[in-house]
């Protein structure tokens, strides 16, 4: 009966070895198409403000302080810029 001999391997099949399960897993790699965000426009409407009844409507006498301020009727001392975050204009409380 014959002995069996040891798998021996040399350095190249070493190499050949190592590199069978690399070889096996590379494939054809695609890039996926980039994706293009396009923001929303931005649209900001002003709130609707109804005095209450039986008040006289009184024109804004100068132009709106900032962005955000609305006119509004203040019911002691008038018609006045009202920003919901900051207030009154001109410190009326």
């Amino acid at each position: 009966m014959k002995k069996l001999a040891c798998l021996r391997l040399g350095p190249a099949h070493f190499w050949a070895l190592a590199a069978l399960p690399a070889a096996l897993l590379t494939g054809c790699v695609v890039a996926p198409e980039p994706v293009h965000v396009v923001p929303r426009p931005m649209v900001i409407t002003p709130p609707v403000y109804t005095p209450p009844p039986a008040v006289v409507y009184v024109a804004p006498t100068y132009a709106v302080p900032a962005p955000g301020y609305t006119w509004h009727y203040h019911p002691r001392f008038g018609w006045g810029w009202y920003h919901p975050v900051y207030g009154w204009h001109r410190g009326w409380r």
